[in-house]
């Protein structure tokens, strides 16, 4: 058969279910092919990062890989971007780039360049099929390589002239395997330091949302009592309503649930990553007794030095220290503080819930009718700005993979194509994204795919005219900021123009009903709040203000 053919038939035996992105004329035979397919939806985009965002979502929401496909030269290093994110969030994905013919690859030639070499920092694996008969193990391996924890993104190019050629090659069955596990004397080890400690805490990363690794570690704390303070992206590991969930840390400021890191003698890390939350921000005198359990071994830093590593599949072992646990007990725990702090924490969430300012909106206001309208399983997203920062401390979670925050890489121009990729996951529930109007506007041609595709997303978007981030940040350090303002389109004629249904909410007390209403209505719906970040200094203030009480 065809090498494309023979490429999608590989795709299909992994399960791939979808493929977004913009093609080109050396993606040719391939698309062809995948025209052919009756497993593999391909989903077009306006822009390739668009597609790249939509192919994280979907990994992160599903633990598989789907495509992210472009053309050669500028079709490749539009996806970079959406790549890295994905990457460095930890979400499979499988890159799939054309490339000019295999007898110009040598020389200088019209956009001819070194597209794998391009993504080697930001992918897994990546690979040029240079051979027909070498397409199913290349699948084989992408795939596998993809999901192995951590997951990530890898890379398959295809030149146009080995997509034409023929191959007498078969797709190879996935074989799945089990992760390993740690060892029983190890396991030991780890359960005589939660013995030992009395006032330990969790610190819960992305590897916790995995859903085996979460139901485990909720039956350790519904037994033990362990706080769990989560960072971004492992928002919903436990129940925002359980006892024991201490909410979320990683703002580069102290904050209140810092205080239980502070009082803790033991502190045991659970599918931890630095590229959330650098431990020399919770551990600056290097003198925390960590238990670090992953599916990798802990990278080498001066202010994460683990006493014990359990190394292994999370889920089984957290069921090893659960066996343990019910078998011969755990002391009782002095977690008085821990309790105060999230009481304390509860109460700036709830704060401004029944605000009803007029002509501006407090971003604590907004997260809070945000939260409310959204049920247990529903997804909200999030873009990157000053927005972020108020999600990732006032938006708490239910259930793993209910907020999406990129926290790894951090490319604005997430939510909106994630939240399109959201819907076509779980269609059956309700889908939020937030952005601020300069992450909205860097994917905005993507209003035109969810309009297409018929998405049931609500658009929440922050104004404020300006990169907020930037100018919070610019202010805490410097005082003042540079010059960071901008203008915006009128968003009601934005919204018709691409068939969006459009709402404009000026006043706190009408914006939970039109949420209401946007999330309810058929078709995507854009709903423009303007966003008092007068709120981000006296943030600031409060969290300078923090002090371990013990």
């Amino acid at each position: 058969m065809k090498a494309s053919d023979l490429l999608v038939k590989c795709l299909e035996v992994e399960g791939i279910e979808y493929i977004f992105g913009v093609p080109g004329e050396e993606n040719a035979d391939f698309m062809m092919s995948l025209e052919k397919s009756g497993k593999i939806r391909f989903v077009l985009t306006r822009h390739e990062q668009g597609a790249a965002f939509m192919a994280e979502v979907y990994g992160r929401l599903t633990g598989n890989p789907a495509g992210a496909l472009g053309t050669l030269g500028p079709g490749a290093t539009n996806l970079i971007t959406g790549v890295a994110d994905s990457n460095m969030d930890r979400a499979p994905m499988l890159v799939l780039t054309g490339q000019g013919g295999t007898d110009r690859l040598h020389k200088e030639s019209h956009q001819i360049m070194d597209v794998v070499g391009m993504f080697k920092p930001v992918t897994k694996w990546g690979t040029t099929i240079l051979n027909p008969d070498t397409i199913p193990e290349i699948v084989r391996k992408a795939v596998r390589v993809a999901r192995t924890e951590k997951p990530g993104a890898v890379h398959i190019e295809l030149p146009e002239d080995i997509a034409s050629a023929k191959s007498d090659a078969k797709p190879l069955i996935p074989h799945r395997f089990r992760r390993s596990v740690p060892d029983d004397k190890i396991v030991d080890q780890a359960f005589a330091m939660l013995k030992e400690a009395r006032r330990p805490v969790i610190v819960a990363g992305n590897g916790c949302i995995r859903r085996r690794a979460s139901t485990q570690l909720r039956q350790l704390c519904e037994t033990a009592g362990i706080g769990v303070i989560s960072t971004f992206m492992a928002k919903g590991c436990v129940d925002m309503d359980a006892e024991y969930c201490l909410y979320t840390v990683g703002l580069g400021s102290k904050d209140r649930i810092s205080a239980a890191i502070d009082d803790a003698d033991l502190v045991v890390t659970l599918g931890f990553d630095m590229v959330e939350y650098h431990p020399r921000l919770w551990n600056a005198r290097r003198d925390k007794r960590i238990l670090h359990a992953d599916f990798l071994p802990a990278e080498v830093d001066e202010y994460y030095h683990p006493e014990t590593e359990l190394v292994g599949d999370l889920a089984h072992t957290l069921w090893m220290l659960n066996e343990r646990v019910d078998a011969k007990g755990l002391p009782s725990y002095d977690l008085d503080l821990q309790h105060r702090m999230r009481a304390e924490m509860a109460a700036d969430f709830a704060e401004y819930k029944d605000d009803k300012t007029e002509g501006s909106i407090r971003p604590q206001k907004a997260i809070w009718d945000a939260r409310q309208v959204m049920g247990p399983e529903d997804i909200l997203l999030s873009d990157v700005g000053a927005h972020k920062m108020w999600i990732a401390r006032h938006y708490q979670c239910h259930e793993p993979n209910t907020c999406l925050i990129p926290n790894g890489f951090c490319s604005m121009g997430f939510a909106l194509p994630g939240a399109i990729a959201a819907s076509l996951v779980h269609p059956d529930r309700r889908v939020l994204a937030i952005a601020g109007d300069a992450g909205f506007l860097m994917n905005v041609q993507e209003m035109e795919t969810a309009k297409r595709f018929g998405s049931n997303i609500a658009v929440m978007v922050w104004e404020d005219h300006a990169y907020g981030l930037i100018a919070w940040k610019q202010e805490t350090h410097f005082g003042r900021h540079t010059d960071l303002a901008f203008g915006n389109p009128d968003w009601n004629l934005l919204s018709k123009s691409f068939g969006w249904n459009g709402h404009a909410v000026a006043n706190a007390a009408d914006l939970a009903g039109a949420l209401e209403t946007a999330l309810a209505e058929d078709g995507p719906s854009l709903v423009i709040i303007p966003i008092d970040y007068r709120e981000n200094a006296l943030l600031t203030k409060k969290l300078g203000e923090i002090q371990c009480p013990i």
